[in-house]
């Protein structure tokens, strides 16, 4: 009698839910976009020395930079060609 183990090579990964995940995806990227802009007006209004606030504010806007970035991204889809 022999010990041999059969291996069966995994299936592959299929991407099924792919569409409902970018539209998930682009859902929570328009949130965090609503909240960063209250963020930023809350911010606007601390109570602490105006270099910190201009700063604090200046990050928060490119943050929602970085965000509508991303949102544009994942509507361009595989259109998107990499960077030279």
């Amino acid at each position: 009698m022999s010990t041999i183990i059969p291996f069966r090579r995994p299936a592959p990964a299929r991407p099924a839910r792919a569409g409902c995940d970018v539209a998930a995806v682009a859902g929570d990227l328009l949130v965090v976009l609503d909240q960063l802009e209250g963020l930023v007006a809350r911010a606007a209004n601390m109570d602490r020395p105006r270099i910190e606030v201009e700063r604090s504010v200046q990050h928060l806007l490119d943050a929602i930079s970085a965000v509508e970035r991303a949102s544009d991204t994942l509507g361009e889809g595989s259109s998107i060609s990499e960077p030279a």
